[in-house]
């Protein structure tokens, strides 16, 4: 994890729909990609952190958005850090072969959103604030990249979206 002096990270989601099952041997390009692209972020400037699986390298085998959906999750510095890793590393050819792997998605599958700095946001915070940018549309809530918010801008909106399901009684 890179040390950082920014008082709030900037936080993503992305979700893909498989084509195939993980095991098929049409999805071997893209599993042969994954150590060496997810090593290029763990390494990049601006880099803070991505969600993995408890004994794995990686989060694919989480599947908190349908059986056949993979999530990515990660926090970083800034958004131009996060633009830089997405189009101009290695994980641009993970991009650009994207349609052999992953249903092509007519919602939207990728949101941004600002985070205090030292938070990791879990899977069902960025699943609601996908829920939010699919809902409201773009806002400083939730964003994408060519509507996006500072996080000045999104000051007000750095905690958490609220929990749509109530909190169990106290003493229950």
């Amino acid at each position: 994890m890179t040390a950082s002096t920014h008082a709030a990270h900037l936080a993503q989601l992305n979700v893909a729909t498989l084509l195939h099952p993980f095991d098929d041997p049409r999805m071997a390009p893209f599993v042969e990609m994954l150590d060496p692209v997810n090593a290029a972020a763990d390494g990049a400037p601006g880099f803070v952190w991505r969600l993995v699986e408890e004994g794995a390298a990686d989060a694919t085998g989480l599947r908190p958005a349908g059986e056949d959906v993979v999530v990515n999750l990660s926090v970083w510095q800034t958004r131009e850090a996060l633009w830089d890793f997405s189009y101009r590393s290695g994980h641009l050819e993970v991009m650009r072969r994207r349609r052999e792997w992953f249903e092509r998605h007519v919602q939207a599958h990728l949101v941004l959103w600002w985070v205090p700095a030292g938070h990791r946001p879990t899977v069902a915070e960025a699943l609601e604030r996908l829920d939010v940018l699919r809902t409201h549309g773009p806002s400083p809530r939730a964003f994408t990249f060519t509507s996006t918010y500072t996080a000045a801008e999104a000051a007000q909106h750095l905690q958490p979206v609220p929990s749509a399901q109530p909190e169990p009684a106290a003493g229950a």
